[in-house]
């Protein structure tokens, strides 16, 4: 359970960027199921960007591929934030750039369990980071 990573008293508060709304969907009954929160979901890489720099979240799960583009410039502001990152992607291609290493893949579809292991190891591999999105 992603409540277990309640951070300073309240549940984890996730942001997911995911174009397909239905997988969208389904990944925000996931968190809620988990005990987590959502505070926001972008569907295009413009909307993810606006949300990136505003959004007070613990955690942002980021599809990789968002209508043919990276979402790597929506990572460069969550990781200027101090804000932990979850990439999910619908296919598998050779794998994340140097700078993004560190974060876990989640590889479509993925289930419940599966998303509450990659939140917990990212907050996890966090720790020591200063969160200026809190």
């Amino acid at each position: 359970m992603i409540a277990a990573e309640a951070m300073n008293g309240h549940p984890c508060r996730v942001l997911v960027v995911e174009e397909e709304a239905l997988i969208a969907m389904l990944i925000e009954d996931m968190i809620y199921d988990s005990g987590g929160e959502m505070v926001g979901i972008a569907g295009t890489l413009t909307d993810a960007d606006d949300l990136a720099r505003t959004a007070q979240a613990d955690i942002a799960l980021l599809d990789l591929n968002l209508g043919g583009m990276l979402a790597y410039p929506v990572a460069d502001v969550l990781r200027a934030r101090g804000m932990p990152i979850v990439f999910t992607r619908g296919y598998a291609p050779a794998g994340l750039i140097a700078r993004f290493q560190d974060c876990p893949i989640l590889d479509k579809p993925f289930d419940q369990h599966s998303l509450e292991q990659a939140i917990h190891t990212a907050l996890k591999s966090n720790a020591g980071s200063p969160n200026l999105a809190a």
